[in-house]
Order: C-alpha cells, then structure tokens, then sequence
C-alpha cells in the first residue's frame, strides 16, 4: 500500500512567511498589493491556509504592523543595554532606530512602519498604543521636554525625507543623527 507524502506542519513557520511576504508587498507595492491572494501566492499557502493564522485582511495587516513594531522594539532595547548612560537612553535609541537605515527612508522597516501608519488609522493606533507605552516605561530616564523635542525632530526629519521630492537635495542624515543624539546628554553646566 502506497503511503501519502505527509509534510510535517510548522505553523510559526507559515505565520513568519505570512507575515514576510506581506511586508514586503506593502513596502514594495504599497499598502493595497497586500491582497488576501496576493500574499497566499507569495507565501506559498492555499487562502485558507492564510486565513487559519489571520481571520481578515485587516488582521494581517495589523499583525504585519505589529511585528514591525516588535522588530523596533527589539532594535531599541539592544541599543539601550549597550548604553552606558541611562539618562536619556530610550530618545537615543529611538533616534539610532529611526535613522538606523542607509537606505532611508525606502527598504527599512521605518519605512514600513510609517507609510502604513500615515494610510490606515488602526495601525496609528497601534503606533499611539506602542509610543505610549514606551513613554511609560521610560519616563524615569526620557522624561522632560528636551528628550520630547529630540523625538519629534527626528520623527519630522524622518519624515521630511520620506516625502522629498526624488531629485531633492538629500539631508546629511549622519550629521543630523549626531546633532540629535547630542542634545541628549547634559551640557557642561549641567554634570553632576
């Protein structure tokens, strides 16, 4: 008797395939290619299949926006245990993040996160949710205006670049990373 050919199931494999494909739809084609079809034919599984890990569309979408943010999260944390100063360490790993990418702000995961934050209002809940968060959790080392003005200019730079006009003058992002960074730590008349 002839046995079938049984692939042994990897259901976190799939989910991680899901999740890949439709990254990278979104960020190649924008956010309407991500297509239930679509992102089943890139990923390699059958429409049910998808649907087994993500009920809807939009849950997709939410779980691709979601492990953006875990990768953000994951890349913030790194840079925050290898600073030796605490004060202020969460703005100087949120500004290493956001300009972390030479290739800004197409390719990153920035990219990504803000595109489908700016077309769909779920996901900038998400974000708030996510922020908001990592406000609280940082607020004995990030707390205070400066820190505040130092994450907004480089979300406005961010910003500022994603929407320039191809063929634009392009800013001195190094430069600008290292004018930022700087207003995190305390001047001279400032040490302890």
């Amino acid at each position: 008797m002839a046995t079938a050919y049984k692939r042994k199931k990897q259901p976190e494999l799939v989910r991680r395939t899901l999740l890949d494909c439709a990254a990278k739809l979104a960020l190649e084609q924008g956010l309407a290619a991500v297509t239930v079809q679509a992102v089943a034919e890139a990923a390699g599984v059958t429409k049910g299949g998808l649907f087994h890990h993500f009920p809807s569309k939009q849950a997709l979408v939410e779980g691709v926006f979601a492990d953006l943010l875990a990768r953000v999260d994951a890349d913030i944390d790194t840079a925050m245990a290898a600073d030796p100063e605490r004060r202020g360490a969460f703005t100087r790993a949120y500004v290493g993040s956001t300009f972390s990418d030479p290739l800004l702000p197409r390719g990153s995961q920035w990219a990504a996160l803000h595109i489908s934050a700016l077309a769909e209002p779920s996901l900038r809940r998400l974000w708030a949710e996510w922020f908001a968060d990592r406000l609280a959790r940082h607020r004995d080392t990030d707390d205070g205006p400066s820190f505040e003005i130092v994450r907004l200019a480089a979300d406005g730079a961010w910003l500022a670049f994603l929407f320039r006009e191809d063929g634009g003058p392009v800013p001195d992002i190094p430069a600008l990373r290292g004018r930022l960074l700087a207003m995190t730590r305390p001047g001279p008349d400032e040490r302890p």
